[in-house]
């Protein structure tokens, strides 16, 4: 079964982040590259990505003539999307526990942040109730 989890890292703490030392940086990824290391030999990666700043994001909706209209940036949000991992693994109990080894991941001074992680199932068609 493949599950994504979502790094969800509130508004200050895209802020903060800027303001990490590079040994605290580095600490913090060396991490999360072990866990995709490990993830990988075990068979169990599929994908992770970081994503841009939240004062980068549009909402797009589709206007006359399907063109695309943007809105946004909407800073005054209180979370924001950081990045996601695709990982296929045999239950739902182990996607929970790599989300948990990834919320752990040092922060400033080796704290662990403690980051919440959405765990979804990827599914591969809609809901038998809906069909």
């Amino acid at each position: 079964m493949k599950y994504i989890l979502l790094m969800n890292a509130p508004k200050a703490g895209f802020d903060t982040y800027r303001a990490w030392s590079e040994k605290d940086i580095q600490a913090h990824f060396a991490v999360l590259k072990r866990i995709n290391k490990e993830l990988s030999e075990s068979g169990e990666f599929v994908t992770t990505h970081g994503l841009a700043w939240p004062d980068q994001a549009k909402i797009v909706r589709a206007g006359k003539n399907g063109a695309p209209i943007t809105d946004g940036v909407f800073l005054e949000g209180k979370e924001f999307l950081a990045g996601y991992w695709i990982v296929d693994v045999e239950s739902p109990e182990r996607a929970y526990e790599i989300a948990a080894r990834i919320s752990a991941g040092p922060g400033p001074g080796g704290a662990p942040l403690n980051m919440p992680i959405e765990v979804r199932q990827v599914m591969s068609g809609p809901p038998d109730e809906l069909l």
